[in-house]
């Protein structure tokens, strides 16, 4: 091999090349984001910036490559900037309905592994309320580059806090504030001291191969012997697989996209305090609360029904954020969609919130995943298809800047962002906050939903009826007479 050619190639990291080998017809490996303004983004400014800061990343150059015997970065001669920052428009009235088909569209559309796995589409005709001016940014990133942390991170940097640059701030002192970072620092903190032992455990698992995975009882016997985070082994091994409903099953090749308006951050911030538990369970059980309503809505049965979430853990301090590459892990939540009642369905999710915190997934599921890079293609499908039949969604939450960002001169309105699905999973939430906002997206696979748009739309009543509870002053009360009124909806369904 030529010494030039070697000198551009570098060796991949193995949790990098284990979500690289993920990618499927069904599941594409790309975490996507939208960027959304009011006024027109300059083209000629866009791929200058892209040049100045995204760029400024040398990882964004380099081609990701699989062989037999091993993976790896390698430096892409031929690369265009204008093949990797395109041009488009959206037909008819260009509105929110047409941005999301083609956000859609290109969820759906793998990007070319012959160039650097990455692209974005600058839509510089949206008009939501039918009026031109408007332009959108559709962000599209394999996930082998980076995590949805990272990758979100590296969008940031490309955004100013004044839309005059002399008067730019650095973005990164200001958005990871202690208390922004909260939500994952809470999951993160008993987790941080068991990854050398996940890592070795993970190595020890994979070795066993498919006889392990096809037979959990033998986690039981590592338990014996691994201390906490095997006992965690045995617990994710044995998990049943999540129920049938109609987000759960064969999947497609198409994927669907549609968010909500954005909803005051200030006020599920209230809603949070009031009832005892944090925004995340507030927004997870709005979350739940939806998917409940669609389930029953095609004829699903929901009493007693319980789905589970994968949720990414960042594993690594905000502060090193911007750090390309994965370094998170993935826990189990559990979505009581069975419970009509909105109270109880969110102290459910608290509680399962509060174990997770206690727990040691997240590192485990990093040793693991950083071990199947490194296993046989056969095994990797065995146990990327172990985890994912456990789960009907990946659910992410990312505390974005409380503040306007401006990009090459112009306010984002809105941010919001998707990561993938893996092996049998068909459905994403996403949760994002901005400037005071809430942003709340879906992704699901065709075939499961043919149209995400009136789950999303029910995203905002549901709040409203723990912000209606909060109101209240006798809970037992107000827990009996939920309960009874969901009985008798039940009841009136039913007849």
């Amino acid at each position: 091999m030529p010494a030039a050619l070697r000198k551009a190639r570098e060796t991949m990291a193995k949790v990098d090349t284990a979500w690289l080998r993920m990618e499927s017809p069904t599941n594409l490996m790309m975490i996507s984001g939208v960027l959304i303004f009011s006024e027109r983004l300059d083209p000629v400014r866009l791929k200058q910036l892209m040049q100045e800061r995204f760029l400024a990343y040398p990882r964004f150059r380099q081609k990701a490559v699989d062989t037999v015997s091993a993976t790896y970065w390698e430096t892409d001669p031929d690369f265009d900037i204008d093949w990797h920052v395109r041009i488009a428009a959206l037909p008819g009235k260009a509105d929110k309905i047409e941005l999301e088909k083609f956000v859609s569209e290109l969820a759906s559309t793998p990007l070319n592994h012959a160039r650097p796995l990455w692209q974005f589409h600058l839509v510089d005709n949206y008009a939501p309320s039918g009026e031109m001016g408007g332009s959108v940014l559709i962000a599209r990133i394999h996930h082998c580059y980076a995590d949805g942390m990272a990758l979100v991170q590296v969008l940031l940097s490309l955004t100013d806090a004044s839309p005059s640059p002399k008067r730019r701030k650095e973005l990164t002192r200001v958005w990871l504030k202690k208390d922004q970072g909260s939500v994952l620092q809470r999951l993160l903190a008993p987790a941080g001291a068991g990854l050398s032992q996940a890592l070795a455990l993970g190595e020890k698992a994979l070795e066993k191969g498919s006889e392990l995975l096809a037979n959990p009882d033998l986690a039981a016997a590592l338990a014996k012997d691994g201390g906490e985070i095997a006992r965690e082994l045995a617990v994710a091994l044995t998990l049943a697989d999540d129920p049938p409903t109609a987000f759960k099953g064969v999947l497609g090749q198409v994927k669907r996209v549609a968010w909500a308006e954005p909803m005051p951050l200030d006020e599920v911030k209230v809603v949070g305090k009031a009832l005892g538990c944090t925004v995340n369970d507030v927004l997870l059980a709005c979350a739940a609360g939806a998917l409940r309503a669609h389930l029953r809505e095609v004829g699903d049965e929901v009493d007693g029904l319980t789905i589970r979430a994968t949720v990414p853990v960042n594993l690594r301090p905000l502060e090193h954020a911007k750090k390309l590459g994965n370094h998170f892990g993935l826990v189990f939540l559990d979505l009581p969609i069975g419970e009509a009642n909105p109270l109880r369905r969110l102290e459910r999710i608290a509680a399962s919130m509060r174990e997770l915190k206690k727990s040691k997934q997240a590192a485990l599921t990093f040793g693991l995943l950083s071990v199947v890079g490194m296993a046989p293609a056969a095994i990797q499908r065995v146990a990327l298809e172990l985890f994912s039949r456990k789960a009907s969604t990946v659910a992410t939450n990312v505390p974005g800047p409380q503040m306007p960002l401006y990009l090459a001169g112009c306010k984002v309105d809105e941010l919001m962002f998707w990561v993938p699905q893996s092996g049998s999973i068909g459905m994403g939430l996403s949760i994002l906050s901005y400037n005071g906002n809430v942003h709340f997206g879906l992704i699901v696979d065709g075939k499961r939903v043919r149209d995400p748009e009136p789950i999303v739309r029910r995203f905002a009543p549901e709040f409203e009826k723990l912000a209606l509870i909060t109101l209240m002053e006798d809970w037992q009360d107000v827990i009996a007479a939920a309960d009874a009124q969901a009985t008798l909806a039940h009841y009136n369904l039913r007849t």
